[in-house]
């Protein structure tokens, strides 16, 4: 009997030893260790941002409209009349013997500013049209006015009558960093409701489309996906707040190619309150006309390179002369804020108003100094 088990006991080792040496001698397989994805958090300092988006749309999505904007046969009427004094050919011979050009239209966004009712947009989206449809989140439709609309900077602002509407929660387009996440919200191809995700590719971008001679381009740029019809649409962070109204994408073909560009809130805010208040944005200037710098306009002026913005002549008695500023003066600073590029500089000036004091940081003859400005209109407004 001891001698069966110790047999049994042997024929089982042996056999173990051998699976083992077989399971060695075996070619090494790929184990897939795939599990369903997880929804993490990434924190370099600031708000933790998650990968999933849908608080931040849910949040944002409500204070979007869409708005059709469209010219009456008078309005059309006029304009008619109005080219055929301006252009000869129309005069004599009109377009088409005859024809009677259609009124326009056309449809783009809109973020519920108030919730009395206003609400941000392009001017782009406005400018040619007096009548206005807006259709809120929730299918509601309300005829809206225009309250005013400035095209130097491409916004507008347009009213509804109506009370207790989700507006949009602003947030602060200085604290946006480069390569931070960013939903764009809106209405494109007349998808409405429409979320696309990208993140912050570039600040204080100008990429010169206003055509406006006094234009402010200080675009936040992202690579979200926006379309014709997004127009006037919002910008927001993962937090679903408000960072920038979208305006413009750089496209060779008139759809999306990469790159979309926003108007950064801080300066839809100050321009939004001035055309409620007052129908028009009521706007400060230096009184200077500035260059980015670099190694050859440094050349050219005779001073040592450094960043920041050149002044290279002076607007009698603007803003600037009667603060002291003075040519070859090199802007590095506008209220301690540096910097580097004419967009920040123009942008940051636009968001003060008139008779408000900025302090300049300029470097001259070497050395650094800082000169307090008192903000004045253009002498021609």
């Amino acid at each position: 009997m001891n001698k069966f088990w110790s047999t049994l006991l042997a024929g089982a080792m042996g056999g173990v030893v051998a699976f083992g040496a077989a399971k060695m001698l075996e070619p090494a397989r790929q184990v897939n260790t795939a599990v369903a994805p997880v929804v993490r958090q990434v924190n370099y300092g600031g708000t933790p941002a998650p990968f999933d988006f849908t608080k931040a749309a849910e949040r944002s999505m409500p204070a979007v409209v869409h708005i059709k904007a469209s010219e009456s046969r008078q309005m059309a009427l006029q304009r008619q009349q109005q080219q055929r004094y301006t252009d000869p050919f129309e005069y004599f011979f009109g377009r088409s013997f005859g024809y009677q050009q259609q009124p326009r239209s056309g449809t783009g966004s809109g973020v519920i500013y108030t919730d009395d009712g206003y609400i941000l947009t392009n001017n782009h989206v406005v400018e040619f049209a007096d009548e206005f449809e807006v259709t809120l989140h929730d299918n509601r439709e309300f005829s809206a006015r225009l309250v005013g609309r400035d095209e130097s900077t491409d916004m507008a602002v347009i009213k509804i009558d109506a009370k207790e509407l989700p507006f949009i929660e602003i947030g602060n387009s200085d604290d946006v960093r480069v390569g931070e996440w960013a939903l764009a919200v809106g209405n494109p191809f007349d998808l409405t409701s429409t979320v696309t995700a990208g993140i912050i590719s570039a600040k204080g971008r100008d990429i010169n489309i206003i055509k406006s001679g006094r234009a402010i381009e200080s675009f936040i740029q992202t690579d979200a996906a926006v379309n014709p019809g997004n127009s006037g649409g919002a910008l927001v962070d993962v937090n679903g707040k408000l960072i920038g109204i979208n305006s413009a994408i750089a496209t060779p073909n008139g759809v999306f190619a990469g790159y979309s560009f926003a108007i950064p809130v801080n300066l839809v805010k100050r321009i939004a309150d001035d055309l409620i208040k007052y129908g028009e944005y009521r706007r400060p200037y230096l009184g200077v006309d500035i260059a980015p710098m670099d190694t050859y306009l440094a050349n050219q002026l005779g001073v040592d390179y450094r960043q920041g913005v050149a002044v290279i002549k002076i607007i009698p008695n603007g803003s600037a002369e009667n603060s002291g500023i003075r040519e070859k003066d090199i802007v590095t600073k506008i209220n301690g804020k540096n910097v580097t590029n004419v967009s920040e500089l123009i942008e940051q000036v636009g968001r003060f108003k008139i008779g408000d004091s900025v302090l300049l940081t300029v470097v001259r003859d070497g050395k650094e100094r800082d000169v307090n400005v008192r903000l004045k209109a253009r002498a021609n407004e």
